[in-house]
């Protein structure tokens, strides 16, 4: 999976947009307004960070050479997934239980929508 890959997955997801809000070299994606995904266009390998819940994160670091805490994000909740190192699935699973995750956290009435 590349990084185009990985932002068309991301745009599948229903209510999922897109945004660059700190600067040109960062894609963002959000579910009501609330971030689930980021990518780092100039990460020399190509990599996405995914919010999961801080247990699920510690044990796919323990597990996975290509799953490490992620860069400038609080490294409890946030995890750095080395595209070329993971399995196409696996990443579409964990950028789905971002969404999930975050999704789950917002207000009933934007869950409704979403859902």
């Amino acid at each position: 999976m590349n990084i185009e890959d990985v932002r068309e997955y991301a745009l599948t997801l229903k209510g999922a947009t897109e945004d660059m809000p700190y600067g040109p070299d960062w894609l963002v994606f959000r579910i009501g307004g609330k971030i689930f995904l980021h990518i780092w266009l100039e990460s020399p390998e190509p990599t996405c960070a995914v919010k999961l819940l801080p247990e699920m994160g510690q044990q796919l670091r323990e597990r996975y050479e290509g799953v490490c805490p992620a860069y400038h994000l609080n490294k409890a909740h946030w995890n750095d997934i080395y595209l070329e190192m993971m399995d196409d699935a696996l990443v579409r699973q964990w950028i789905r239980g971002s969404y999930r995750l975050v999704l789950s956290k917002l207000p009933k009435r934007l869950r409704e929508e979403f859902e």
